[in-house]
């Protein structure tokens, strides 16, 4: 079964509220088995409202809109779905009932124009709405169906998942599920070039690559009648990436990178401590996301000035002088000094030049400096970013988190 979305509202084209009524409804319908071909977004205009419905009549076995039900006079989808078909709008006893009962316990007045909140297209399946005045149908005619429901989020999801779904069910064969598979520190144009023979001879399941951030994702999406064939599907093409890619697949299931290198340091009881200069405590945000964290994470150290390098981390004065806050020397001297004064097992420090001040011709912005210690070893690492401050600190964390997770696969086995 096709599938196209209409969703309906002249503030959704004025970038007034966003459309997540979309995005829901195609995760959904996703997992029907259910193909998703168009998202189609159209004003509060009788002319155009009609013209995408046929238009999406034309190509779709199913139409799903949201938006339009109110009781205003720009309310128009019924008036515009019965005029579409062919076919007249007719009072529905029990939804007036309801609408009637809502307004006593709220303990107002009913307006007139909420009456038309009750009629719908003849021969229309109404699906109650328990957190709203304005009910959903679903319209069969000619073996395609238009199902219409309310705009707001809330009274959309719970119609769709208490009624919806179990309709659509019965009409679909098939399941569509997807694996998402994370990668770090490589290029997107690495990731499409090293699968690129899977990528373009692609049919069931499909393969696509995107790009966020400084990680990468790998969404594979597989079409059939059970789990079990689905994963059939899936699993092959899983395990060739795997195979090219080992080194910068961090995840199999769409987890954060924070989330994986967090469990990865509970997974083994591995203590760290963190001191950072020019990230301003994000590392420690990240981690401190995740819970359970304090089972390992000892302390995020702040250590902005030169200052507090000294002061916090018994940094050489000299160090700093000879060779400034953002260089090898002083990130290896930040490391060491926190695996002193914390004695974890792992320790790491960040220092850098964000931007976009305070660059030199010798040290540019989006020059970083990553230290980290273990008990076996100690190691600097060197990297040069380009963007705004927000970029460079993220990339920066990234390449921290990363730098994390290797080195505890390198000397914890994880």
């Amino acid at each position: 079964m096709n599938c196209t979305i209409l969703t309906i509202g002249t503030e959704l084209l004025m970038g007034q509220i966003v459309n997540t009524n979309a995005a829901f409804l195609s995760r959904e319908l996703n997992g029907l088995g259910i193909n998703v071909l168009y998202h189609l977004t159209v004003g509060d205009n009788p002319h155009r409202l009609e013209k995408m419905l046929k238009y999406g009549l034309e190509f779709s076995d199913l139409i799903i809109t949201t938006g339009g039900l109110g009781p205003t006079q720009d309310d128009l989808t019924k008036e515009i779905v019965a005029k579409s078909l062919d076919k007249e709008l007719v009072l529905h006893g029990r939804t007036l009932n309801r609408i009637k009962d809502f307004f006593k316990k709220i303990n107002r007045n009913m307006s007139e124009n909420n009456i038309k909140q009750a009629y719908f297209p003849t021969n229309s399946i109404v699906l109650e709405n328990d957190r709203g005045t304005a009910p959903g149908f679903i319209v069969e005619t000619n073996k395609k169906v238009i199902i219409s429901l309310p705009g707001p989020p809330m009274e959309m999801q719970n119609i769709f998942q208490s009624s919806v779904k179990s309709y659509l069910s019965d009409k679909s064969n098939y399941k569509i599920k997807s694996k998402v598979l994370k990668f770090v520190g490589m290029g997107e144009s690495q990731l499409e070039t090293s699968l690129e023979d899977l990528i373009t001879n692609q049919t069931n399941p499909t393969i696509a690559t995107y790009a966020k951030g400084g990680e990468l994702a790998l969404r594979i999406t597989a079409k059939g009648k059970t789990d079990e064939e689905i994963e059939g599907l899936i699993n092959p093409i899983i395990m060739e990436v795997e195979a090219r890619l080992k080194e910068y697949l961090y995840s199999y299931n769409g987890e954060s990178l924070e989330k994986v290198v967090a469990d990865m340091l509970m997974a083994k009881d591995i203590t760290i401590s963190l001191a950072e200069s020019c990230t301003g405590g994000l590392l420690a945000s990240k981690f401190t996301s995740i819970s359970g964290i304090s089972k390992v994470l000892d302390r995020g150290i702040i250590t902005y000035s030169n200052a507090a390098k000294i002061e916090e981390l018994n940094v050489d004065e000299e160090i700093l002088k000879n060779y400034g806050a953002v260089s090898k020397e002083a990130a290896e001297a930040m490391v060491i000094g926190l695996k002193s004064v914390t004695n974890t097992d792992l320790c790491i420090s960040i220092t850098g030049i964000a931007g976009p001040t305070g660059a030199t011709l010798q040290k540019p912005v989006g020059l970083v400096y990553l230290g980290i210690a273990t008990n076996k070893s100690v190691l600097v690492k060197k990297l040069n970013f380009n963007g705004d401050r927000n970029r460079i600190r993220n990339y920066t964390i990234i390449a921290a988190l990363n730098l994390i997770r290797k080195t505890v696969q390198r000397e914890y086995g994880v």
